[in-house]
This record gives structure tokens, C-alpha cells and sequence, in this order.
């Protein structure tokens, strides 16, 4: 039986949300588009056709979410700050309201004792900066860091937890390779730039955090799969471990200081292009802690296609596994494998979980949501992060993704990881039975 006890009483019980997931109001007091917004904007983009509309209404029902976080007895709230809430042209103008806005989340977080964790970025870049490349633009490094020099001098005298950048490999390997996300570039000469331009600007980001906060802890917050071959052929097993480079390994390393995993992946020399003098150094950086996104596992295979990867997933629809309503792999014991994965780079510190969570359709009846399966896959991730740390693995922190049901990115509503159910024609939430459990085993 799983005991609040059990993890040690510095562990931390968060939840995370995003801005452009829950915030909604996207033209409200003078904030500029972001390529979200864009993207959102024409509704074939999106599955089932949905709006966005005011989302989870989070900008207006920010203080009666963050009531909801306390009630249940978490003590981290993870959100994120819109850029072009801030600069709406991602430079040059600050918009005050939009800082008056993060001033009053924050406030509300200490009022209610819980621990507000800033996200820098969370994929909504502004339109404005896209216009002119966007990621692929080195010029972002510049913009990046003057717009966390904003944040760091309106927020850092309150805010001493800091999460620099969310997912990097998804926002980069989606929206400038594949282009099934905004702002839908394609081509890997696209990606390469993205990510190393993101890369440097975590490290930077980091940096110029830890020389202007005193006591600040800093991190990233990367998304992890466990990696596995469809078979033990070699040509599969040699395709499982691209896939693990690209999946995990991709940023982590050249933020410790070793560079990207040629090893297995000699094309990647392509992304020395992409390098100017000095960037071995600036893309490193000593963070506080990791933060790790596990969500589903991957089983690799051999592949044609994409070029330089020569892997692709065998689809979890044709493996009879447990799937989520996004058809993705629901395999909790992964968590404990790609925790092992990582406590092998030995400059790690410590480790949160900062987003982990699974979708399933959930139904209000007679007031209730019993969504029993989510229940079990957190009860059944938090064994797995008891088991690590008794091993002596850090892990320090469990964040739930998410706490109210928002919008899913291009899957739109239909996709709810919510321990909070929402209508969204009412916004009306009500708490499930996830939360309910959560609620009596974080107050035990």
C-alpha cells in the first residue's frame, strides 16, 4: 500500500499545466500571437475540428485551479509563461499586463503555500519571431535570453525554482522535422538548427539564471521513452539504439558537457554545420536538477525511413499493449527503466518526474467521474519511483501531468489527462476519483 511517508518528507508532490494548454483569452489584454495561435486558428489543423476557444479558461479561473492544487494537497505548482504574453512581438515592448497577470499567479501560489516552479518555454513561440525563423534562426539565442532577463527581473525575487525550457526533442522533432506540429516546418537540416539553437539557449538560459538569483534551482524538462528492440535481430537492435539517442540521449548530453551521440549516429556530424566557435562551451551547463516526462514506451525496428534515424515505431495498435485514447504504449514500468537509464550520466543531481500522466475518455455522472484507470497507472508510476529510490536512485519530486483536463495541442479536447475533469462549455470542474485518491493520500 502506497504511503505519502514512504517517499521522505522533502519529496515533492506537484502538478504541471502549460499556457497555451490552459490559459485561453489568446487576444486578451494585449498579448501577440504565438504559432499556437496561428496553428489553432485554422481548424483543419486540429483533430475533430475543435476550437480552442478560452481553452481551460485558466487566465480568468487561474485562482480557483491553483485552490483546487492546495485542496489536494500538492505543494509544487508547475506553470508556464506565455512569451508573447510578455513581449508580443517577442522583443522589444514588455506588455505589463501580461506581467501583472504572472505576478498575481505567483502571489496566489505563496498565498496558498505552494511552490511556484516557472517553465521559460513551453512550445508557444511568438508569431512575430517564427516570422523570421523562429528556432531555426540563431539570431533566438539573443531573443531567448532578453526575454528571461524580463522574467528573471519581474519574477526572480519571488520565483527561486526555474524549469528553462519544456520537451525540447518534441517541439523541435515535430514542429521543424516531421511538421505535424506547429509551426510546421520540415526537413533535417530544419531540426538540426532548431535543436541546437535550443540547446544553447537551456544553457545560456541557465546561466544567466544562476548569475542573477541568488538560490535559485534550475533545470529542463526533458521527455524519455524506455527504448526496446522489436526483436534481437541486429539490425532491430542497432535501430532501438538510434531511437535512444534520439529519444533520450539527444539533449542531455551536449548539456553535460559530451556533445550529441555521433556514436551511433554519424549523420549527426551534420549538425557541425550548424556550430560556431565556442559553442562547445556554451552549450553546457551544471543544472540543479533533471526533470524527466515519461509518458509510453517505444518498440524500435529497422527502417528505411526517416534517413539518418533508420528506425521507426512498430505502431502499439499492432502489438497488443495497453493504449491510451492517443494510441500511445501505457507501460508504467518503463519509468523505472529509463530512470536507470539516466543515473548512468553520473553529473546528474537529482531527478523530478515533472510531467507524467495518461488520457482516457472520462464521463460525469451524477456529479463523479470514476476514471479508476488513471488512478492505477499513478498509483502504478509511483511504485516505480519507490522502487528507484530505494535503489538510490535521486528522484525528488513527482508532478502530475495535469491538473485540470485542457487542450491537447493538434489532438484538441478528446485527449483528457485531467485528475480534475472540466466541462469545457461551462468550465466547470469537478474534482475525479485520480484526484480524490490523491487528495486522501497526500493528506495522510
Amino acid at each position: 500500500m502506497l504511503k505519502r511517508n514512504q517517499f521522505g518528507k522533502d519529496f515533492k508532490w506537484g502538478v504541471t499545466i502549460s499556457a497555451f494548454q490552459n490559459e485561453g483569452w489568446a487576444n486578451a489584454d494585449g498579448k501577440g500571437a504565438s504559432i499556437w495561435d496561428t496553428f489553432t486558428n485554422n481548424t483543419s489543423n486540429i483533430n475533430n475540428g475543435d476550437e480552442i476557444g478560452n481553452a481551460a479558461n485558466f487566465y480568468k479561473q487561474y485562482e480557483q485551479d491553483i485552490l483546487l492544487a492546495k485542496q489536494i494537497g500538492l505543494d509544487v505548482f508547475r506553470f508556464s509563461i506565455s512569451w508573447s504574453r510578455i513581449l508580443p512581438n517577442g522583443t522589444g515592448s514588455i506588455n505589463n499586463e501580461g506581467i501583472d497577470y504572472y505576478n498575481r499567479i505567483i502571489d496566489c501560489c505563496l498565498s496558498h503555500q505552494l511552490t511556484p516552479y516557472i517553465t521559460l518555454y513551453h512550445w508557444d513561440l511568438p508569431q512575430a519571431l517564427e516570422d523570421q525563423g523562429g528556432w531555426t534562426n540563431r539570431q533566438i539565442v539573443h531573443w531567448f535570453l532578453d526575454y528571461t532577463q524580463i522574467c528573471i527581473q519581474h519574477f526572480g525575487d519571488r520565483v527561486k525554482h526555474w524549469v528553462v525550457m519544456n520537451e525540447p526533442m518534441t517541439f523541435t522533432g515535430l514542429g521543424y522535422f516531421t511538421g505535424y506540429h506547429a509551426p510546421q516546418k520540415k526537413g533535417i537540416l530544419n531540426f538540426l538548427k532548431a535543436a541546437h539553437h535550443a540547446v544553447l539557449c537551456m544553457a545560456q538560459g541557465g546561466r544567466l539564471i544562476r548569475n542573477t538569483i541568488a538560490n535559485a534551482q534550475i533545470g529542463v524538462a526533458l521527455s524519455c521513452s524506455h527504448v526496446k528492440p522489436v526483436d534481437r535481430k541486429s539490425k532491430n537492435v542497432r535501430a532501438a539504439k538510434r531511437m535512444e539517442a534520439l529519444l533520450n540521449r539527444f539533449f542531455i548530453e551536449p548539456l553535460l558537457g559530451m556533445g550529441y551521440p555521433i556514436d551511433v549516429m554519424p549523420a549527426l556530424k551534420l549538425i557541425n554545420l550548424i556550430f560556431k566557435k565556442g559553442d562547445d562551451q556554451l552549450m553546457s551547463f551544471d543544472f540543479d536538477f533533471i526533470g524527466l516526462q515519461y509518458y509510453f514506451r517505444v518498440v524500435a525496428r529497422h527502417s528505411i525511413y526517416p534517413p539518418i534515424l533508420f528506425a521507426d515505431e512498430v505502431p502499439p495498435v499492432k502489438r497488443n499493449v495497453k493504449l491510451n485514447t492517443m494510441n500511445l504504449d501505457v507501460y508504467p514500468k518503463g519509468l523505472k527503466k529509463v530512470l536507470k537509464f539516466y543515473t548512468a550520466y553520473k553529473k546528474i543531481k537529482s531527478f523530478i518526474i515533472s510531467e507524467s500522466g495518461v488520457c482516457y475518455p472520462d464521463y460525469l455522472v451524477n456529479g463523479h467521474v470514476y476514471d479508476a484507470r488513471r488512478l492505477k497507472y499513478h498509483q502504478m508510476i509511483l511504485k516505480q519511483i519507490k522502487k528507484s529510490r530505494k535503489q538510490g536512485i535521486p528522484v525528488n519530486g513527482y508532478f502530475i501531468w495535469t491538473l485540470v483536463d485542457n487542450f491537447e495541442w493538434k489532438e484538441g479536447f478528446e485527449p483528457r489527462f485531467g485528475i480534475v475533469h472540466v466541462d469545457f462549455k461551462s468550465q466547470q470542474r469537478t474534482i475525479k476519483l485520480s484526484g480524490e485518491w490523491f487528495r486522501k493520500f497526500l493528506h495522510s
